[in-house]
């Protein structure tokens, strides 16, 4: 691994005290304020590895000096050895978390996220199989102090759902759900199966970054907007009126439509919601494209049809395809408890081809 340059430590360090002076003296309140805030927040750990680091490198080269000393008697080079092993091996793990700490951001990582989970192929099961995992997501937020709000929940007849979306907000939620897009299947016994026999039903999951007014430019001319009754379970309380609302927009071709709420103004402002983060994601998708044929590897291939995981109920486990991991207590990741250990490994693999990919550059 590269190891980061003295200067480039500095600037970090030196940032994080040109901020610390602001802050001090800045009036609180004010969008600049809470960025700078922000900002300091997220330094702060990576100073504190700094310092850390600094002094791993003071004491690896005083152990080293010690080491030419040739009136070195053989019990203190041996302790002398010993020390500098030690020094070397916390050195050299600081600098791998400093390095870490110091990669490209991702600038969505701190954003909110909408959630979309849709029935896939498997009939009702695959139904039954979106709404569980549109719960796990929902324990999951909880879990994390998050704030999870259901934008739109459309039932099937038969139970489950055939889409259903929600909006999770709370500190660095896109970055810990951001690899959970894909195609998740199941293998498991389906309680109208008489037969005992396994059936394999999938849904599909996207997150997505919120979107902010300044990431997207949405004329009005843009957009189609067709308001129509809404039907189906889930607007049996609201069909009366025209409040169900549909919009496309026209250059992508992205169409979004809302039905749940009696208001047809909040379906539109739920709809414009998801419509500005979608065209927002593909824009990210399309430079992520770029970057992803610069690059060797990377956590599977970010396309929403690709397999990412398999939930084998029978034998009671999950395994992630992306990086071959197989957890079991399948019971504890459905209650969304035993999701962090697959989300850690994910995120740590990421970071590991990014480390990668900047060794081989330098």
């Amino acid at each position: 691994m590269a190891v980061v340059p003295e200067d480039k430590l500095e600037a970090v360090v030196a940032r994080f005290r040109t901020i610390e002076t602001q802050l001090t003296t800045a009036a609180g309140g004010g969008p600049e304020y809470v960025k700078l805030t922000k900002e300091y927040s997220s330094l702060g750990p990576v100073v504190a590895a700094i310092e850390a680091l600094r002094k791993a490198r003071n004491d690896v080269a005083g152990a080293e000096e010690v080491m030419k000393d040739p009136s070195l008697d053989a019990e203190m080079k041996a302790l002398a050895e010993a020390e500098l092993y030690d020094g070397r091996a916390r050195r050299d793990e600081l600098e791998r978390k400093v390095t870490v700490a110091l990669l490209p951001k991702d600038e969505a990582d701190e954003r909110n996220a909408i959630l979309e989970v849709r029935a896939g192929t498997g009939g009702d099961e695959a139904g039954l199989f979106g709404g569980d995992l549109f719960r796990m997501y929902q324990r999951y937020a909880e879990l994390r102090g998050w704030r999870f709000e259901a934008l739109a929940y459309d039932e099937k007849d038969g139970g489950g759902i055939k889409e259903a979306q929600a909006m999770i907000s709370g500190f660095g939620v896109f970055a810990r759900l951001k690899f959970e897009s894909g195609v998740h299947r199941v293998q498991r016994v389906p309680e109208t199966e008489a037969q005992g026999r396994i059936h394999t039903s999938t849904a599909t999951v996207a997150v997505l970054p919120e979107a902010q007014e300044v990431d997207v430019k949405v004329e009005d001319k843009d957009l189609r907007i067709d308001v129509y009754r809404s039907s189906g379970p889930g607007g049996q309380s609201v069909n009366t009126t025209d409040s169900a609302v549909r919009i496309t927009h026209l250059p992508t071709g992205i169409v979004v439509a809302m039905q749940d709420e009696k208001s047809q103004h909040k379906n539109r402002a739920k709809a414009m919601k998801i419509l500005l983060s979608r065209i927002y994601d593909a824009k990210r998708a399309e430079q992520d494209a770029a970057r992803a044929a610069q690059r060797r590897g990377q956590v599977g291939t970010g396309d929403r049809s690709e397999r990412i995981r398999t939930y084998n109920f029978p034998q009671g486990r999950v395994t992630d395809h992306r990086i071959n991991l197989t957890v079991h207590q399948i019971d504890k990741v459905m209650a969304g408890e035993g999701l962090d250990p697959i989300i850690e490994a994910l995120i740590t693999t990421d970071e590991a081809e990014r480390l990668v990919a900047m060794d081989e550059k330098s």
